[in-house]
């Protein structure tokens, strides 16, 4: 018998579900503590978010030994965190992640769950969530035998466990195929999620990332899709602030790219923050804001007042600026408040001294007066107060995962004109006026960093900055060669060793082990942010597949009439890397494609071994360059830097197969190309007799 969707559910009871909105636990690395925790229902309440979702990863009781139940100390623990987010109106959702070894039609196994979840009943929890997100996808043989598919395993399950439990008010289930990108062929047409959706009980919410595990943005478009597919509104796990991914990152921008008419769709939203519970107020503090941006829907009162420089076409009810400068400037009281009670607090940060002449000395805690130097004596080294302006920098600098802040951009613009254009100070004494200008404008951002990174340092609530100090040291480390090196370019100084050195320093070099092997590979650096700025678009790259063949030679016809040849492309002068990929497949592990947000957007394919496609090319040519390599870009890719990269990658992998030397072919027409090879620098024209007058052939050894 079908079962009535959540909609229907919902409208028959006549009672509007709550908005699910606060945080889940959810990242991989080390849990936060117990008192984090009730430090964070406090906030929650105070911020008007309602939920917490208890799922780290890495308490093993919640996945790896899903079975075992809680020792005495442990209840003792969970009961008192269950009760401290009652007292602060916060519904503590319990989840269990049993799918990485569970067997789904074994009544053993579903009756340890139910345990499990019995015992944590038992404490006061009332809302749960069965997860089955980063799990294998492939059954058991005894499951396949039971069950038509995973998806019916999972729902199965749940159904059941949800029945047991008396049909909570709140209950969570996680797909395995959590985001757009998992379903195949798509959301609309994914197998698994109408499975989900047209068996899962109604009382059930479903967990959703978006398009993808990080995404970018969320689109109504998108969330409209997969509540069709699910017969439900989804509630969204937002990983937009999640850095367990990377060990070198923290994310201190707002909540944003995630339109406010998206609330009245959705039943809810959960961030899924930095594994750092102190950093996370930002995080934590914009959703919050967003969340009371639309509560009525389009016409919901506006929680934060728009200013009139707002973007045409921005949400009207939302402005992510105005709201990190809210939370920032709440965090900065946070910042200034030492988080040890009694313990002496920098002079300089100390409340304002009352006109009195009667007062006693300032005290520290062993009654002694604060030492004060004398004439003649070095000064006390004491940063001054961290203002909004820091933190607004902070922010700016670690910003989200797909952008940096604005004066990020602006430092890496800078950096990367100044030594673009560093043969512009020339020998003399006097650099390029423009040069000089900006050398100057770039080290005055750095003077900023610097200044930031001791303010911080400073600053008297220890417990936020020692959950951030491994960060701002990196970035004050980067700045601090970054600004020595334009120092020497511009000849200020002499060459710095910690910028040039043949035996450096371990602090002047970034990645370790991770790092060497990131270097060792092809497209090592294709997902840097402004690499090259001003990249305005995301880009990657990845290694070309035979299913790749349609959408390359599309690229190829429309490469070929953006490039000015408008007659027939039989009157056209062949080239052998026409063939490509076409009639030639290319060498294996030598081929590249480029994908922007609409899909694939250039290639870079190559033949180790040319010789016999190229049987019309002199053979003194074959012998110095006997390799192939060609590139094509989608005319919508205006920005050159990733194109540098592909290739980067291509000559790179053709080196590791044994290439010594590269040859390309171009038409003169097409400008674009020929320029593009000729400004890498690395390529040169090759003299070649016999070709057509329109053809240019250029080469470059490996």
């Amino acid at each position: 018998m079908p079962k009535a969707s959540a909609s229907t559910a919902e409208a028959e009871s006549g009672k509007p579900r709550r908005f699910i909105s606060g945080v889940v636990e959810g990242f991989y690395g080390r849990p936060w503590t117990m008192e984090q925790r009730t430090e964070l229902f406090k906030r929650e309440q105070k911020w008007g978010l309602n939920t917490y979702l208890y799922a780290p990863k890495d308490d093993y009781k919640h996945r790896m030994y899903w079975r075992d139940l809680y020792s005495s100390e442990e209840a003792e623990q969970l009961a008192a965190l269950i009760s401290a987010a009652k007292a602060n109106g916060v519904d503590f959702i319990y989840a269990i992640s049993p799918g990485l070894d569970m067997t789904f039609s074994n009544p053993q196994e579903v009756a340890a769950l139910k345990r499990k979840l019995d015992q944590v009943r038992a404490f006061g929890c009332s809302s749960f969530s069965l997860l089955f997100d980063d799990i294998e996808t492939e059954m058991c043989p005894v499951d396949k035998r039971a069950f038509s598919s995973f998806a019916h395993a999972q729902v199965d399950i749940t159904n059941e466990v949800f029945t047991h439990l008396g049909q909570p008010g709140t209950f969570l289930f996680c797909p395995t195929d959590y985001c757009a990108a998992f379903c195949s062929p798509s959301v609309s047409q994914s197998a698994y999620l109408h499975t989900v959706g047209d068996n899962l009980l109604p009382g059930i919410n479903v967990l959703w990332t978006g398009p993808k595990v990080v995404s970018h943005h969320i689109t109504v478009e998108s969330i409209v899709e997969v509540t069709s597919a699910l017969k439900r509104p989804p509630v969204i796990w937002d990983n937009i602030h999640a850095n367990d991914y990377d060990p070198q990152r923290i994310f201190l921008g707002p909540y944003k790219d995630r339109p406010s008419d998206l609330i009245p769709k959705l039943r809810g939203v959960l961030t899924n923050p930095n594994c750092e519970y102190y950093p996370n107020f930002v995080a934590i503090h914009t959703l919050a804001t967003w969340c009371r941006s639309n509560v009525g829907g389009a016409g919901g009162a506006k929680d934060v007042e728009m200013t009139g420089d707002e973007e045409a076409g921005s949400d009207p009810c939302y402005s992510p600026q105005r709201a990190l400068t809210l939370a920032l400037t709440d965090w900065l009281e946070e910042f200034l408040t030492s988080d040890k009670p009694g313990g002496r607090r920098p002079p300089n940060h100390a409340p304002p001294k009352k006109e009195s002449s009667d007062e006693e000395p300032m005290q520290t805690d062993g009654g002694e007066p604060v030492y004060v130097p004398g004439p003649g004596e070095n000064p006390l080294f004491t940063a001054e107060p961290l203002t909004l302006g820091d933190l607004q920098l902070l922010s700016e600098l670690f910003y989200l995962p797909y952008e940096h802040g604005s004066t990020a951009r602006t430092m890496l613009t800078e950096l990367d004109w100044l030594k673009g254009n560093r043969e512009a100070v020339g020998g003399g004494s006097d650099p390029n006026a423009e040069w000089r200008s900006r050398a100057e404008r770039f080290d005055v951002m750095c003077v900023a960093v610097m200044t930031m990174f001791n303010r911080l340092s400073n600053a008297p609530n220890r417990s936020i900055l020692y959950d951030l100090y491994n960060y701002i040291c990196d970035i004050k480390s980067g700045v601090n060669m970054a600004r020595a090196y334009v120092s020497q370019l511009g000849g200020r100084s002499i060459p710095s060793p910690r910028v040039i050195c043949v035996d450096p320093e371990p602090w002047s070099f970034r990645g370790g082990l991770s790092g060497e092997f990131q270097r060792m590979l092809p497209c090592h650096g294709n997902r840097d942010l402004f690499r090259h700025p001003p990249m305005t678009t995301v880009y990657s790259i990845r290694p070309y597949c035979p299913e790749d063949q349609a959408e390359v030679l599309k690229i190829h016809e429309e490469t070929r009439r953006q490039g000015g040849a408008t007659a027939p492309e039989s009157t056209l002068p062949a080239l052998i890397s026409d063939g490509l990929p076409g009639q030639l497949a290319p060498s294996s592990n030598c081929g590249f494609v480029l994908e922007d947000e609409r899909g694939v957007c250039g290639y870079a394919l190559g033949l180790t071994d040319a010789t016999a496609a190229a049987q019309n090319l002199q053979r003194v040519l074959l012998r110095d360059f006997p390799s192939l390599a060609t590139m094509k870009l989608h005319p919508r890719v205006t920005d050159l830097a990733p194109a540098k990269r592909m290739i980067s990658c291509l000559l790179s992998s053709m080196k590791t197969s044994g290439c010594r030397g590269v040859f390309c072919e171009l038409r003169k027409s097409d400008r674009k190309m020929v320029d593009f090879y000729s400004d890498l620098g690395s390529f040169r024209p090759l003299k070649v007799t016999g070709l057509p007058q329109e053809v240019i052939v250029m080469g470059t050894s490996l």
